[in-house]
């Protein structure tokens, strides 16, 4: 294949100029897209109740429309989902990515515009190509393929002709410019695959015997991928498989867990890692210097940014600011307002503010008590129906939990570990940890994707914890027993479950 490398290197040069002034108009960059957004949907439902015509500044823009959550917006983009036009944003919206993560259902529905496929989500695309060929002056990215690892489309809900609803990554590889399919594995039939018991294998073999040069996706799905080509091929490092491979850009969770692992199954001598941030809700920022793995933020790609102050979090009127506006070293809540008709929209990731002029962030977390460890999206309300259907099941009574992510090692897939005090225990943990899994699986989309198969995800471990454990904990812990504090149900790391285990476990 021809090094078209040098053809893109010239292509995206031109956004890295307009990059260039973030450094010193960052308020300017950020107040124009607001301008455009507001004038964009000023003849829409939301544009028409907030009088969008009479709005001129930020301030007007900032007491006019409210703060919202998915749950204020849900009824709206339910009806976008079942055809409408011009609520949120003008015309009619075909694309919507699922998530889980909200307080009132299973799944959230995000809207996917035409203008936010071309200014934000493939925009976001080139200006992660933009930055890696400004680090790697001699890649040769584009003289074989790139390995695309997606997701797939819902096929649960009835929807009207034409619309899609799925996976973010199966919506951007389906209205891909046809040109791109040149440059990447696996073809459209097996990246769009919805059983990852068929579709694992079918990735394995479509990959072996191309010349893949980068790779992208999220790093735990990632890993079992390139486990088994090794598997497969016999391989130990996967430069053996794929000797021109180059650069992993990935996102979705955090890297640094799965890091060494990757590490292990590289030869470094070849290999980089560049940190994006692409969401449902937009693509947001990219790593733009090996010094630093905080992002750029990407202020000119259909979204403008407001920060909340992560201690005015839980505030019914909190102060928000725009960027022209934040601190560096603070850690806000992200506010949105973007070309696929979110206004004011908190959703629900935190950041801290590495750097100003140009503004670099780092992804601090989320708003509420998750885990996110494979990409799973596990939140409290679904931890606490599943621990109350799994009671119902055994018959066994539950007197406090909590939850961590145990990550893959030693041939052992990642997991779920729950730490479980029981007023009244089951007669089999197993039979425990199989209704718990079940009914996460039920609850949360995004769970039972990773579950698929045994692949990605191991069912839940579960460790029994001796009665009153919990309350020591408490007292133990800033003498918090007896107050308003409560154990943490769901964390990203092994911390606060560490300090609760029983000897031995």
């Amino acid at each position: 294949m021809l090094d078209f490398t040098p053809i893109m290197r010239s292509y995206t040069a031109g956004r890295l100029r307009q990059h260039l002034l973030y450094i010193d108009h960052a308020d300017s960059v950020q107040q124009g897209q607001l301008v455009k957004l507001i004038e964009r949907a000023s003849l829409t439902e939301i544009g028409r109740h907030y009088d969008f015509s009479s709005i001129r500044t930020y301030r007007q823009f900032a007491s006019t429309v409210p703060l919202y959550r998915y749950e204020d917006l849900r009824p709206q983009i339910m009806r976008m989902v079942d055809g409408e036009k011009d609520v949120l944003w003008p015309g009619r919206c075909i694309n919507f990515a699922q998530s889980s993560g909200t307080s009132d259902g299973k799944s959230k529905y995000i809207p996917i515009t035409p203008e936010s496929f071309r200014l934000n989500h493939y925009r976001g695309a080139t200006d992660v190509v933009a930055h890696y060929l400004n680090l790697v002056p001699d890649s040769r990215i584009f003289s074989g393929k790139g390995f695309i690892l997606g997701g797939s489309f819902a096929n649960e809900l009835k929807l009207k002709p034409g619309v899609r609803v799925g996976d973010l990554s199966a919506n951007l590889i389906e209205n891909i410019n046809p040109v791109v399919n040149m440059f990447r594995v696996p073809g459209k039939k097996v990246a769009l695959m919805q059983d990852w018991s068929q579709k694992l294998p079918a990735l394995v073999e479509a990959s072996i015997g191309k010349d893949v040069t980068n790779i992208s996706g999220v790093p735990s799905w990632f890993l079992t991928v390139i486990k088994r080509v090794l598997e497969r091929t016999g391989a130990s490092c996967i430069h053996e498989v794929w000797p021109h491979l180059e650069v992993f850009f990935h996102g979705g969770i955090a890297f640094a867990p799965y890091r060494a692992q990757y590490e292990q199954l590289c030869d470094m001598s070849r290999m980089h890692f560049l940190d994006t941030y692409n969401a449902s809700e937009g693509f947001f920022a990219v790593q733009s210097s090996w010094d630093t793995t905080a992002m750029l933020l990407l202020l000119d790609a259909g979204v403008f940014f407001e920060f909340l102050p992560i201690e005015d979090s839980g505030s019914l009127h909190p102060e928000v600011y725009p960027i022209w506006e934040i601190e560096q070293g603070r850690t806000y809540e992200l506010v949105i307002t973007a070309c696929n008709g979110l206004w004011r929209y908190r959703i629900g990731d935190t950041v801290t503010i590495e750097q100003l002029n140009p503004v670099k962030i780092k992804i601090a977390g989320r708003t509420r008590s998750f885990i996110n460890a494979f990409g799973e999206e596990l939140m409290v309300y679904n931890a606490d129906h599943a621990i109350a259907e799994a009671q119902r099941v055994t018959g066994a009574q539950v007197l406090n939990y909590t939850a961590a992510p145990v990550y893959a090692a030693e041939g052992r897939k990642g997991r779920h570990q729950w730490l479980i005090e029981f007023a009244k225990p089951p007669r089999s943990l197993d039979q425990f940890a199989d209704a718990l899994d079940a009914s996460l699986r039920a609850v949360n989309s995004d769970y039972d994707a990773k579950r698929s198969g045994d692949i990605f995800l191991d069912r839940p471990a579960i460790v029994e914890a001796r009665v009153g454990l919990f309350d020591e904990w408490l007292a133990r812990d800033g003498g918090k027993l007896g107050g308003q504090r409560k154990i943490p149900r769901l964390s990203n790391d092994m911390l606060i479950l560490n300090r609760s285990m029983p000897p031995g476990k």
